[in-house]
């Protein structure tokens, strides 16, 4: 992966904050053999998910597109091919040569490559540490009059479908606690967890490669703080959400400490 497709920011702490789709960019090669269009590619990304990696110590932010090569799917499913990859979306005029394929599956592995050295070198500092996996979330998918039923569709969504549950109870609970409790804009956001994402590639690969030091929180945001349709966005609620993240880090890091480090996680296959 070329120094241009993210951008790492090191720093001494075991929280690590990723936004995995926050990226747009499109190599050259691949620019002119897209069918889909610029207006849906960001509507499916997670624009403005950047900014809530101030929270963490260590900051990854991936600069390219989901559309060229999706870093929360497993390798074979990085590329999307078909329309049912990519919620129907046409990506490609026609199937892109295989080293085009290739060299996008090269930068999936590079990302991963860079992630292992990262996260290895937090763990012999810290034993344990938590990841802040950020995305966003459509709710207006079917159009502004049809918003998706808030029963399903929390605002803040936790996923930790691909940890050990009762393990990391300590630093779970305290969280949605913590968030739950900030006072965002005059009200509580609704916060809940394994509503409707539990978790992806990302999490999976990093509790089966760090299964006993590593907590990722998979946290989706419901795009009520801007225009899905026109990326427009509401700068005050988009730096509270970032404010509200942040104050749950004290928390976590109590919490941490609480994690008994002699428990072994199960196993987890990437699928």
């Amino acid at each position: 992966m070329t120094s241009s497709s993210w951008v790492l920011t090191e720093g001494d702490g075991p929280v690590v904050a990723v936004a995995l789709h926050d990226g747009h960019d499109i190599r050259e090669e691949v620019a002119p053999l897209l069918s889909v269009t610029e207006a849906d590619r960001w509507r499916e990304e997670d624009p403005y998910t950047a900014h809530w990696t101030k929270i963490g110590d260590t900051r990854i932010i991936a600069q390219r597109s989901r559309f060229e090569f999706d870093l929360n799917r497993r390798r074979d499913r990085a590329v999307y091919i078909k329309p049912e990859d990519a919620w129907g979306l046409k990506v490609w005029q026609n199937r892109p040569p295989r080293a085009i394929i290739e060299r996008s599956l090269a930068e999936h592995d590079a990302f991963y490559a860079m992630l292992e050295g990262v996260l290895s070198n937090i763990e012999r500092r810290h034993s344990r540490f938590i990841v802040f996996e950020l995305h966003t979330y459509n709710h207006l998918r079917f159009g502004h009059s049809l918003p998706a039923d808030p029963r399903y569709n929390p605002e803040i969504n936790i996923g930790t479908g691909t940890l050990n549950r009762q393990r990391w109870a300590p630093v779970i609970d305290r969280f949605t606690k913590d968030l739950q409790a900030f006072n965002f804009l005059g009200r509580h956001l609704d916060v809940r967890e394994n509503i409707n994402f539990s978790g992806g590639y990302f999490p999976r690969w990093v509790h089966q490669t760090f299964p006993d030091s590593a907590c990722v929180l998979s946290i989706e945001v419901k795009k009520f703080f801007m225009n899905e349709w026109t990326n427009e966005v509401d700068i005050v609620q988009l730096d509270a959400i970032r404010q509200a993240l942040q104050s749950t880090v004290p928390g976590l890091l109590e919490a941490l400490n609480q994690v008994d480090a002699g428990i072994t996680s199960s196993a987890y296959q990437l699928a």
